[in-house]
């Protein structure tokens, strides 16, 4: 669990602390530039430039684009275009700085045209500023084919004005650096016509980075903590709602599953007896704490579940099951050790081995009589909730006889006035449960499929047939 609380998680949480820093290092980088070419009088030549050049690239650029991607991965789609912008701008710097310093014979014919291109190109700016960068040793780029970085420069700034409106709606600290950026992109500009004012750009450069260093310690606190210790201010602009989703709050809470805090809210819910909607590897399902029989008996009544249907179990990994001693043949071994984790559940004689397990007080209540089902789940985000409360009983977030639910939003809608929260992790994985597989003669007569799920048929006999016969 450790993984998921230290400082290395939050860049994946919170990938606007990457984004911030790297936009703060940046900025520095190209400060000092100038406050030594002031200072020298001396314009930075050779390899000074060249470094300089390299290091906006990988942290300006790659960094920020590193960010992007996780703030998409995150649903933030306003922080992944800002970054991507970043991520242009400052490899273009990188780019730029020293294009016409590093000649060797090697001729670029129609420079000019590279900038007409990029207004309607801008997803691919970074990359061809970044290639020219890279590949400066190698190219002839004199000073006759500016126009191309000038004619970037005001993509760069009209596709920034949409960021300003996009951040006006999402919170002060963010408008404040778009709108820093715009006038950055404007020393830019300047800087391709050779007519740049150096201690403007010095100043919008300290700015931008101030900002930066505040917005990423306020989000790096925020994520650590779990709540605004920092605040980042409000957004200047409110979208227009509906009536309905002013007066509708979710029927309960709801967390998202990339945060720390998401996790420990479920996890407290479930640790107290509730009753919640959980991601699984395959489709989303309702979860109660096996040390909680009532709230497992509550689980027939959210989904009115017939209670001649068996609940299954979920544990976070196969040494847990190793820990409990279960009587099972070196065949049933072998074979669960072929397909946990994933998308296959094995039947396996129960036994007083389960309370060993942690399974504790709703021995009664899981499974059968006889037998219970045991899954292992192939997601960080289960995994890790097991971890936090122990063995899960586990099924399908659905009313019963319906449809299985593919994402959050529908096991809100059609269960969420019943359960004390849902962990939102956007689509399931799978759009179909997993396969069941019967173990309980798997060594007299081998196994049998009860139900054929996100894993085929065929697959689950070959890995048997495989481990049947010593092959793996």
């Amino acid at each position: 669990m450790a993984s998921t609380e230290g400082f290395a998680a939050v860049f994946y949480s919170e990938p606007s602390v990457l984004g911030l820093l790297a936009n703060v290092i940046s900025a520095f980088l190209i400060c000092l530039q100038n406050f030594s070419s002031a200072h020298t009088g001396i314009r930075p030549e050779g390899v000074e430039n060249i470094l300089a050049g390299v290091h906006l690239i990988l942290i300006g650029g790659l960094s920020q684009i590193l960010a992007g991607f996780l703030a998409f991965r995150k649903y933030d789609h306003l922080g992944g275009s800002a970054f991507l912008a970043f991520a242009a701008l400052w490899s273009s710097y990188g780019a730029t700085r020293e294009k016409a310093l590093i000649p060797i014979g090697v001729q670029v014919q129609r420079g000019r045209k590279f900038g007409s291109i990029l207004p309607f190109c801008y997803a691919a700016i970074w990359a061809t500023w970044t290639w020219l960068r890279m590949a400066g040793h190698l190219l002839n780029i004199n000073t006759w084919n500016d126009e191309g970085f000038t004619e970037g420069s005001v993509a760069f700034l009209v596709v920034n004005v949409f960021l300003m409106i996009l951040a006006s709606y999402f919170n002060l600290v963010l408008l404040c650096l778009t709108i820093v950026m715009e006038v950055l992109i404007i020393c830019f500009l300047l800087f391709t016509v050779e007519n740049l004012p150096g201690p403007l750009e010095i100043v919008m450069l300290s700015i931008f980075s101030a900002i930066c260093l505040y917005g990423a310690t306020a989000s790096l606190a925020n994520c650590i903590f779990g709540k605004d210790l920092i605040m980042m201010g409000p957004p200047l602009l409110k979208a227009g709602m509906s009536k309905k989703d002013t007066e509708d709050p979710p029927p309960c809470v709801c967390p998202r599953s990339y945060r720390t805090s998401g996790l420990r809210t479920i996890a407290d819910l479930l640790n107290a007896g509730a009753v919640c909607g959980v991601p699984t590897d395959t489709v989303y399902a309702l979860g109660a704490s096996c040390k909680h029989p009532e709230a497992i008996e509550k689980i027939y009544q959210i989904k009115d579940r017939p209670q001649e249907k068996p609940i299954c179990i979920f544990i976070s990994n196969l040494d847990q099951l190793r820990a409990a001693s279960p009587p099972f043949s070196p065949l049933l071994w072998e074979f669960m050790g072929n397909v946990y984790p994933g998308g296959i559940g094995c039947i396996v004689k129960k036994g007083e081995w389960l309370k060993k397990l942690g399974v504790g007080a709703g021995y009664d209540r899981v499974g059968t009589k006889d037998s219970i089902m045991i899954r292992v789940p192939d997601q960080t985000v289960m995994v890790h909730l097991i971890d936090m409360t122990g063995p899960l009983a586990i099924t399908s977030a659905n009313p019963s006889g319906e449809a299985d639910s593919t994402h959050h939003d529908m096991v809100i809608s059609r269960l969420g006035h019943k359960l004390e929260g849902v962990l939102c992790d956007g689509e399931s994985n799978e759009v179909v449960a997993s396969t069941v597989v019967n173990c309980m003669k798997i060594d007299e007569s081998g196994i049998s499929i009860l139900r054929e799920g996100c894993v085929p048929v065929a697959k689950v006999m070959q890995i048997f047939e495989r481990v049947k016969n010593g092959a793996v």
